[in-house]
């Protein structure tokens, strides 16, 4: 599966310290290898149509697409991304 991120996403991901951004990168292969991976726990978000999140850590959190072509990641951060 292919990844594809937003501008908000890489925008998030930069203000990440690089102990977090390790963890990203470490969760977005779960992602892309087995999206099924327990430590994801992807679940719908319901105020959104077709938006997921995973968990990062227990206070980080990502926000993805599933697209024909693969995931775009929208938005990376705190839980109160949803908000923003």
């Amino acid at each position: 599966m292919k990844l594809t991120q937003t501008a908000h996403f890489k925008r998030d991901y930069k203000k990440l310290s690089v102990q977090i951004q390790e963890r990203v990168d470490k969760q977005l292969g779960h992602l892309v290898r087995d999206s099924t991976h327990p430590s994801l726990r992807i679940k719908r978000v319901r105020r959104f149509k077709d938006v997921f999140e995973g968990s990062i850590t227990r206070d980080y959190r990502f926000l993805f697409q599933i697209t024909s072509s693969g995931y775009t990641l929208l938005r990376v951060g705190k839980h109160d991304i949803l908000d923003k």
